[in-house]
């Protein structure tokens, strides 16, 4: 079979796939677009095993959230390049696979990657298509699915896809929350906190930073009588630093997280309640 320009054209955009790459496949092929297709993804999975020992570290961090607001997804997707990860392709490519996790409501990447998306291919067959577009290793490297059937979740990614978080917040659905919970995520990418509160900072943790401050003192000599209460002060300001809802909030100071909740409960009645935050940092 004749493989002709409009052939070519036809595969290149079912496969995104470059026009010499298409026309090499349905020659191989003999004209089937069904055949090339696959020889594509062939040539994507043989380009895997060739560069298997390549560190991917460049990328986006995608996410996603349902239509009724209740159930989010954060993604990190891997590339070697910031030329492919800045480009088109890679973004609108890494926001599918985001799309698909959360249409399977998981985060387990060994499974999803034989989660099919809506054009009928799983994870694993569009990366394998996508690596044998870019020539270079793609990994679907991590993500985390949060699901608040009593509330809500938000989400905030940073512009150049580096860096995104999401969060989960127990209460009623309106507007004027959802917007503060696009802040509090924004709050998390530029503060990074370790716990929404001290609850999820470990003994281990603040053991370690007493074991520092004393040994900070120490050095500088400070009187032993004293120590124990400059100590306490710092580990107080650890928890101020690291704890989401005791930081102050970015957008205004001398208030913390925690103070524009409490704000919102008073002027409209309605509790609310930070319960699972998560940010994902490319590489």
């Amino acid at each position: 079979m004749e493989v002709t320009l409009s052939l070519i054209k036809e595969l290149r955009e079912k496969s995104g796939a470059g026009m010499s790459d298409c026309k090499t496949a349905l020659v191989e092929s003999d004209g089937d677009i069904k055949k090339a297709i696959e020889y594509l993804r062939k040539k994507g999975a043989a380009m895997a095993t060739k560069r298997a020992d390549k560190i991917a570290k460049e990328g986006a961090i995608k996410s996603g959230i349902s239509e009724n607001k209740t159930n989010g997804i954060i993604v990190e997707i891997n590339c070697e390049t910031d030329f492919v990860s800045k480009g088109d392709d890679f973004q609108n490519f890494a926001q599918s696979i985001a799309d698909t996790a959360l249409n399977n409501k998981s985060d387990n990447v060994p499974l999803l990657l034989n989660a099919k998306g809506t054009d009928g291919l799983t994870i694993q067959e569009t990366i394998d298509a996508m690596m044998g577009k870019v020539g270079e290793k793609i990994e679907f490297k991590r993500a985390k699915y949060i699901s608040v059937p009593d509330g809500f979740v938000a989400t905030y990614i940073h512009f150049g896809c580096k860096v995104g978080a999401i969060v989960g917040i127990k209460g009623k659905f309106n507007d004027e929350i959802h917007d503060i919970g696009k802040k509090i995520s924004m709050q998390i990418v530029a503060m990074n906190p370790l716990a929404i509160n001290r609850n999820g900072i470990s003994n281990e943790t603040i053991e370690k930073e007493k074991e520092i401050y004393v040994t900070q003192c120490r050095n500088e000599n400070k009187p032993e009588k004293i120590i124990d209460k400059i100590v306490q002060n710092k580990v107080e300001k650890f928890y101020q630093e690291n704890c989401l809802l005791e930081q102050e909030y970015i957008q205004e100071a001398n208030k913390s997280v925690g103070d524009l909740l409490k704000e919102y409960t008073k002027k409209t009645g309605e509790t609310v309640e930070v319960v699972d935050m998560v940010r994902f940092q490319l590489g």
